[in-house]
């Protein structure tokens, strides 16, 4: 039986469960999150680097400022657009949204990162100097904070002529600042270009590497030649990226994609924080080098390749078998049948772990910080941010399959009792 406007707006504005803390979440976070951004790139470039300095270093208001900034920001994003829109790879359908309908997806992200290294390979060749990202990453970050607000308020904005089916489930509680922060509409698009989607594996994604990239460059001018250490984090981080571009397909079914509605949290996390901040590993190595070891470097790479075939191997399982369960590589993986009709993986990769891709993750987090050494706790600020995020995120996984699937939920998780880390957690 359908839903009359009434009735949904009710069941959208009662029935849901604020997330992130709530109204002073949705509050501070837009505040003291920008604000962390620029205050660890600050961190990265200076000699002490020190988390613990009181009060802390925080830029001047000179410092964020540079013309060329936004420029360079907006000319990547409009880039990229352009990239979205060319007539190449494949077109994919999205899940069922509430009014029966799918949404269609171009899957040419990785065509971007191409088309992006050819042209970096272009501007070396050329002799720019690709090194001045370094001087460029508070004015760049600054640029894509502002980006970011002006974004959120444009997205809340055109929500109130959204559809209320179009509107994502948590995110219409009447609540303004709630609203803005966590997102009123699901998947808003102009014309066939979604912005969600765009933003999640786009400019901010393929911008991290290239920032990486940048402060690779800047190693050579000051140093005549890469370190190990720097080598070690550009490549770990462009196979990882790499990967997800690989498999943007994949995308389509992740909570950001289907469950959460497109605001200020994602927008500033697309935009700002994955290519400001996962990448701080290449910027502390800029004014704070580090000698590895063969031995050393072996033991590193060695963990990035478990936790990356347990992140890839865990993934691709799951994806095969959302997409097809009759296939041969899935099909002898025992199952529990749930109230909805599908079925939920209890052996494999998902027998292991509730959430082996999480392990995998937190792996390979762990090895892009351990080229740093272990001086200063700065480089590993990712790998700390990383658990705390897997740890909330699997939280909030818990809470909608246990209303999704109900009985058949407890019965797997007493199957699978260790959530991220087996015999710990």
């Amino acid at each position: 039986m359908g839903l009359d406007a009434k009735t949904l707006k009710h069941r959208l504005t009662h029935d849901t469960q604020k997330e992130f803390g709530g109204t002073l979440g949705a509050v501070c976070i837009p505040i003291f999150l920008p604000l962390t951004v620029l205050f660890l790139i600050s961190l990265s470039r200076s000699p002490d680097a020190s988390v613990l300095q009181w009060p802390p270093s925080l830029p001047s208001y000179n410092q964020l400022l540079d013309p060329l900034a936004p420029v360079l920001l907006l000319g990547w994003i409009a880039l990229h657009v352009l990239l979205y829109h060319l007539p190449c790879g494949k077109v994919s359908e999205g899940l069922v949204l509430r009014d029966g309908t799918r949404l269609k997806y171009p899957i040419n992200g990785f065509h971007g990162l191409c088309v992006s290294a050819a042209l970096l390979i272009l501007l070396v060749c050329l002799g720019a100097p690709l090194g001045y990202v370094f001087e460029l990453l508070l004015p760049l970050a600054a640029s894509a904070i502002a980006v970011s607000f002006l974004l959120s308020i444009y997205l809340y904005v055109r929500s109130f002529w959204a559809p209320s089916h179009a509107l994502a489930l948590g995110g219409n509680t009447g609540n303004p600042l709630y609203d803005f922060f966590i997102g009123r509409e699901l998947n808003p698009r102009i014309g066939s270009f979604d912005l969600k989607y765009f933003c999640e594996l786009r400019p901010g994604l393929i911008g991290w590497v290239v920032i990486n990239f940048g402060m690779l460059m800047k190693e050579v001018e000051l140093r005549g030649s890469p370190s190990l250490a720097m080598m070690l984090v550009n490549s770990f981080q462009l196979l990882y990226v790499a990967d997800a571009l690989w498999n943007e397909e994949a995308v389509l079914t992740t909570m950001d994609i289907v469950h959460d509605g497109f605001g200020f949290m994602l927008v500033f996390g697309d935009l700002a924080w994955v290519p400001f901040t996962y990448g701080l590993q290449a910027a502390f190595l800029v004014v704070h080098p580090q000698t590895l070891s063969w031995l050393k470097a072996m033991f590193i790479l060695s963990l990035n390749g478990i936790g990356y075939y347990i992140f890839r191997k865990s993934n691709s399982q799951k994806n095969q078998f959302r997409r097809d369960p009759t296939h041969p590589t899935v099909t002898g993986l025992e199952t529990i049948a749930t109230a909805t009709g599908k079925r939920l993986l209890v052996s494999g990769w998902w027998g292991f772990v509730r959430h082996p891709n999480y392990l995998g993750d937190l792996l390979m987090a762990l090895a892009w910080s351990l080229p740093c050494g272990f001086s200063h706790i700065l480089p590993y600020f990712y790998v700390i941010y990383f658990t705390v995020l897997l740890v909330h995120r699997e939280a909030r996984d818990e809470r909608q399959c246990k209303a999704k699937y109900g009985l058949a939920w407890d019965t797997y998780c007493h199957r699978v009792p260790y959530r991220i880390f087996p015999y710990i957690y």
